[in-house]
């Protein structure tokens, strides 16, 4: 190599600025998982798939305050530990800023996608949940806690489940139907419960669509991406509507 020819680093992209990678997750995440801790315990309600609340008021012997600072506790601990071994940049604030811009952006594409796919549908808004402030907290649980469950759990797990057990298959296609059953289960999960809504096949098939979408971020660009797209668009639906 001549050494009197520059080496100039790649450009950082912005789309590599944003890849999420597990550590990563973990910091862009957490202020959407600890404000939604810090609002849940204020109402009567939580997410249906919200597994952590009920065990850490237990702890917490229901006394509020004590709840609180578990809560910021174990936020600050996430911090510490990301910070001492994980990427130091998982807690720029650009790529806090960029995640969210992203999720935004997601969100309005997929709003307009399923809308486009069945038209509008009269969902459920913030009075469902008790009022606009049930409805924001209520969006950032079901924004964490529903991607873990239906994109992390079931898809991602499930997907390696079935990769083992169907080698020959091509990865693409085993994918893509399984990314297809899990939003149909995303979408089913939404009419079952207290607060499931009723039966109805336009509404089913419009969350089948986001669950899909969602899916498709999960996929191509990490959890934390599909975390913030799903909390944001639920906050358009239940309460900008």
């Amino acid at each position: 190599m001549d050494p009197s020819v520059e080496q100039r680093p790649e450009p950082l992209s912005l789309i590599g600025a944003l890849r999420s990678n597990a550590m990563s997750d973990l910091a862009l995440t957490m202020p959407i998982f600890v404000a939604y801790h810090l609002g849940v315990v204020t109402m009567n309600v939580r997410n249906a798939a919200d597994f952590f609340t009920q065990k850490l008021i237990g702890v917490a012997e229901r006394n509020i305050l004590v709840y609180w600072a578990m809560t910021v506790g174990l936020g600050a601990a996430l911090v510490l530990f990301v910070l001492l071994f994980g990427e130091h940049k998982a807690f720029d604030k650009k790529r806090f800023f960029l995640v969210a811009i992203e999720g935004v952006l997601y969100a309005f594409l997929m709003r307009t996608a399923a809308a486009y796919a069945v038209g509008a549908l009269p969902l459920a808004g913030a009075d469902a949940v008790g009022g606009s402030w049930n409805g924001v907290v209520m969006s950032l649980g079901a924004g964490f806690y529903e991607e873990i469950a239906f994109r992390v759990v079931l898809f991602g797990g499930g997907l390696l489940a079935l990769s083992l057990f169907f080698g020959g298959v091509s990865k693409l296609l085993l994918g893509s139907i399984w990314a297809a059953l899990c939003a149909v289960s995303f979408a089913g999960w939404h009419h079952v419960g207290p607060l499931g809504e009723p039966w109805n096949l336009h509404s089913f098939v419009f969350r089948s669509v986001c669950g899909f979408a969602f899916t498709g971020i999960f996929v191509l660009r990490g959890f934390a991406p599909a975390v913030w797209t799903h909390s944001l668009y639920d906050i358009w639906v239940l309460v900008l509507r």
